[in-house]
């Protein structure tokens, strides 16, 4: 089983496995084409791996495209799985739909910027020129009801299985849990029907590599996002190898390649 990687920071462990850096992708079609595996292309490679050379990526497709925003992301939550998502509404930035949002939300409420990670570009709002703040730097308005919660859980899931799970105790000065915002870990048990929720959701929505975030409020979990890409400090901490678990995956799920396509345009027909 032969792999090409575009991100080896990810891979270093996965045998057999070539780098071969992302904006050099063209120059290499025929090494791309014939490999089985195809790992962490950047976004932009996707669609021309996938639906133009056929190949089997690493992450899944879906991870990538619901993965990319917070738009794709909560749209199919709020679809599949209303019940385990906050309050949320995704509006074009008019001033009939600010007005909209100051007479829904009380407040705080949450609003984000729709694509970041690691608890960048999340606000509390608490007034009014909060939210003309916010929208003067977004050009969609992406607005959450406020959870008061002072933890939540990260859950790592490579494959069809979460393989690690610990809590992310917040700051008493913030509104994030995030490790990289100052958040504190914690490996005191995570509840496996959190574990099952996550996997069936996971499952669901054809995501095989994600950082999962889950909140308990009132007893009840509620999603936060997933990060396709994601933070390993817990992980670690934990003792665990990805690249074990995605290696074991990819073993489980591979399908030889086929003769490479490559078409050529130049080659003459034959009568």
């Amino acid at each position: 089983m032969k792999s090409i990687t575009f991100n080896p920071l990810r891979t270093l462990a996965i045998p057999n496995t070539h780098y071969i850096k992302p904006e050099l992708m063209f120059r290499h079609r025929e090494d791309i084409a014939a490999a089985d595996w195809i790992l962490f292309p950047d976004y932009w490679q996707v669609n021309s791996l996938v639906y133009g050379l056929k190949k089997q990526i690493f992450p899944s497709v879906a991870s990538y495209h619901l993965g990319h925003n917070k738009i794709e992301m909560t749209r199919a939550f709020q679809l599949l799985f209303p019940d385990y998502f906050p309050y949320t509404e995704i509006l074009a930035n008019t001033p009939t739909n600010t007005t909209m949002i100051l007479e829904t939300f009380p407040f705080p409420f949450i609003a984000k910027e729709i694509k970041n990670s690691m608890g960048k570009g999340v606000f509390i709002i608490n007034n009014e020129q909060d939210l003309i703040n916010y929208a003067n730097a977004n050009d969609v308005l992406y607005v959450q009801e406020y959870l008061p919660i002072d933890r939540d859980i990260r859950l790592t899931l490579v494959g069809e299985k979460v393989i690690g799970a610990y809590w992310r105790i917040g700051r008493e000065d913030s509104h994030l849990n995030n490790v990289s915002q100052g958040g504190q870990i914690a490996f005191d048990p995570v509840p496996r029907d959190i574990i099952d929720l996550v996997e069936t959701v996971a499952q669901t929505l054809n995501i095989n590599h994600a950082g999962f975030d889950v909140a308990i409020y009132n007893g009840h979990p509620y999603f936060f996002e997933f990060n396709t890409l994601f933070g390993n400090v817990g992980l670690q901490k934990m003792n665990l190898s990805i690249e074990e678990h995605i290696y074991q995956y990819l073993v489980a799920h591979h399908t030889p390649t086929k003769p490479p396509f490559l078409p050529d345009f130049n080659k003459k027909k034959t009568s």
